[in-house]
Formats: C-alpha cells, sequence, structure tokens
C-alpha cells in the first residue's frame, strides 16, 4: 500500500465501519477480587473493558458482547472484518489480565475471576452458578497465600524494604486477616532512612539498623524489650 502525504484525506476503503451486531451474543464476566480491572484491547473494536472491584459478598458483573478486527486481504480493498464472539472476549479478558501475574498459575491459584455465557444478573448468579462462585473463593485464597508467602520471602531478602512487597501481597495479607505482617503497612510509613552511624539505610520501624547493628531508637528497644546475645 502506498503511503499518503500529511493532511492527505484517508482511503475510504480502510475505515473501520462494523457491519450488524448480533444483540443475543452476550456473556458475563464475574469478579470477586477485591480491585478494579480497567483492560485494553487497541487491536479490536470495543477494545477498552472495566470491571469494577468485587467481592464474594457481592460480585461485580461486566456484560460483554462480540467485538471485531479487520483484515487487509488485497491492496485498494475494503477492509474485511472479524467478528470475534462474546465467549471469546469474556475469555481473553480473564486470561490477558491473569497471565503472568506474581503467584498466579492460571489453575486453582489465580484470581476470583470467571465468566459465563449469557447475560445475568446477580440473583441469577447466586442462585444457579454458585459453585462457579465457590470455586473462585478457593482459587482467590489460594493465590493469595502464594503471595503472602512470596512478600514474606522478598520482606527477609530485602531487610525489610517495602518497596520490595507488591501492592497485590497487601491485598491478599489484608483480604485474609493477616494483619500482623510487618510489610502491610503503608509503603509511606516504612521509607527507607539512612542509618546515622553507618549511612546505610535502613528501616525506621525498626530501632535496630540491620547493617551496622547499632541501636537507633533506644526508647523503641526497651519497649520491644529487646535482648541481644553475648
Amino acid at each position: 500500500m502506498a503511503g499518503r502525504l500529511v493532511g492527505e484525506f484517508p482511503d475510504p476503503n480502510f475505515r473501520t465501519i462494523r457491519g450488524p451486531v448480533n444483540p443475543m451474543d452476550k456473556s458475563t464476566v464475574v469478579s470477586i477480587l477485591p480491585k478494579s480491572i480497567s483492560e485494553k484491547k487497541p487491536t479490536i473494536q470495543p477494545g477498552l473493558f472495566e470491571i469494577e472491584a468485587g467481592s464474594y459478598e457481592k460480585p461485580s458483573l461486566l456484560v460483554v458482547g462480540p467485538s471485531s478486527w479487520w483484515k487487509q486481504l488485497e491492496e485498494n480493498q475494503p477492509l474485511l472484518e472479524i467478528p470475534t464472539g462474546s465467549v471469546q472476549i469474556g475469555d481473553s479478558i480473564i486470561k490477558d489480565y491473569c497471565n503472568g501475574l506474581l503467584g498466579c498459575n492460571m489453575g486453582d491459584a489465580m484470581p476470583g475471576l470467571f465468566f459465563i455465557p449469557g447475560e445475568i444478573t446477580l440473583i441469577h448468579l447466586l442462585k444457579d452458578h454458585k459453585k462457579l462462585l465457590d470455586n473462585a473463593r478457593e482459587n482467590q485464597k489460594r493465590w493469595f497465600t502464594a503471595l503472602i508467602k512470596i512478600a514474606d520471602s522478598l520482606w527477609a531478602r530485602s531487610m525489610g524494604n517495602p518497596l520490595a512487597v507488591p501492592d497485590d501481597s497487601r491485598m491478599a495479607a489484608r483480604e485474609l486477616g493477616f494483619k500482623d505482617k510487618p510489610w502491610i503497612k503503608d509503603i509511606q510509613l516504612a521509607e527507607l532512612i539512612p542509618c546515622k552511624a553507618c549511612g546505610a539505610m535502613r528501616n525506621p520501624v525498626y530501632p535496630i539498623c540491620q547493617t551496622c547493628k547499632v541501636v537507633i531508637d533506644e526508647v523503641k528497644a526497651k519497649e520491644l524489650n529487646l535482648r541481644f546475645a553475648s
């Protein structure tokens, strides 16, 4: 295809105009993930899918229809529209979001997301698809557990660096009730500061420098009743 000059009107053969859409082709994406999702697929139209945060008690529902992409067969010929059904769209939204997430195995440990062919309501979901909802909750719990274990390891290996802990791990700890985790606190409250004795970066939450072992905050050390090996 020959290139066009700047300011030249686009070739009308290459306009992406959708044909009639089947109004019955709908699927429902269900989310019990306690965070909102925005999936953007620039190669299809429509290609922006936003799912609100949900929970097991109040799942979030997104009804999707078919989308289309266009293929060029021959030069100077109109683009060919390739429709993609709602079932494929729903499956793609979930897989594209979950694939590659830390701790997600795309099987029995993954975010609580699934889709159901057809347009359903919350009442319909709780009445006729409760097994899918229960299975999503168990999968999400296993994913949350994996995220917490990963965060514990990263926290220990980084000597308490809050930047090493992913936000999803903090979300998982809050959802499963692990409020005593030292890394669950706000990053801003646990930013690293230089040690007054050696200059190494240290976590101000702890009274002792992990590098030079100097007691920086004697008051906090006494409150914690710390004992040191001789």
